[in-house]
């Protein structure tokens, strides 16, 4: 089996020029299947099955490995497979219909309301630099933007008067978001000093030469308004789930909340209802009859 699995390691490097890092991943993947395999007595690449080789991927999950490993381990066998079938050495895929265990998703992190407010209400210096990032602070954080859709903001997509923003989100759809009063104060104290650049095109968020401002450079100014303000590591899509959480504590509207963001699966969006449980729970015992029976000691 080792024998097989070395003149399949050097395919992919001779003929499929994957690179060193690519290689040792899936060798390193290969391996552990290969112990397996030793362990339970299994001989040849042709004697494992998917229930052996289902059995090992659940030992490993047990073990800790995440859903992204398992993946990646599940992809290499094919890869193995594939090969040997091509050789004539093999005529299956134990690997084939496999998928890993479901992993858990992550919940974003959000900024509390009164952090929110702490990062927003701080004093602002009357100069160009501090102008235009509280106005970039308060449109993500009024309007729930992504940053592709804050960069690529042009001025006639702005119609303050209205108190309204449309941006151009994924898959090329198009969204009207309403734009808070702060923001809008923000906004207007921004826009004359944009004007003192002379622009290089309609771009809402300029340089101080006047250029349309990168992903990277606001990544970087939002990161040290959370350093300076509240002590902490802050990214823009922090802002955008802020946004989703605390308007769903409000409203308690999840279609309402999914519009707003342009999520085209509201799936995506009731991830912000694990954030909002302790709200709601608080919310139940005040409000339940039953709940406040027996918080009053009623029986």
């Amino acid at each position: 089996m080792e024998r097989q699995l070395d003149a399949y390691c050097a395919h992919l490097r001779n003929e499929r020029q994957v690179s060193p890092h690519t290689l040792e991943a899936y060798r390193r993947d290969l391996n552990k299947v290969l112990a397996y395999c030793e362990k339970q007595q299994i001989s040849s690449w042709k004697a494992l099955d998917i229930q052996s080789l289902r059995s090992l991927v659940a030992r490993l999950h047990q073990a800790g490995q995440s859903s992204r490993s398992l993946s990646r381990l599940l992809s290499a066998v094919r890869g193995l497979y594939h090969y040997l079938n091509r050789e004539g050495l093999c005529d299956h895929d134990p690997a084939n219909g496999l998928s890993p265990p479901k992993g858990e998703r992550r919940l974003p992190k959000t900024l509390d309301t009164d952090r929110a407010l702490q990062l927003l209400e701080g004093a602002v210096e009357d100069d160009f630099l501090a102008h235009r990032d509280q106005a970039i602070l308060e449109l993500f954080y009024s309007s729930g933007l992504r940053l592709s859709e804050l960069t690529g903001l042009n001025l006639d997509q702005l119609d303050l008067a209205d108190g309204l923003v449309q941006v151009l989100g994924k898959g090329s759809k198009t969204r009207v978001l309403p734009v808070g009063r702060k923001a809008r104060e923000a906004l207007q104290l921004w826009l004359p000093l944009r004007l003192l650049t002379n622009p290089a095109d309609d771009a809402v968020f300029v340089s101080q030469q006047g250029r349309r401002l990168g992903p990277r450079a606001i990544q970087v100014r939002v990161k040290a308004a959370g350093e300076r303000e509240l002590g902490q590591n802050l990214h823009p899509h922090m802002l955008r789930h802020s946004f989703a959480s605390h308007m769903l504590e409000s409203s308690q509207d999840l279609r309402a909340v999914q519009e707003l963001l342009g999520h085209s699966d509201i799936k995506t969006t009731q991830i912000y209802t694990h954030l909002d449980f302790q709200h709601l729970a608080t919310v139940y015992d005040s409000a339940h009859p039953r709940a406040k029976r027996i918080k009053g000691g009623d029986s």
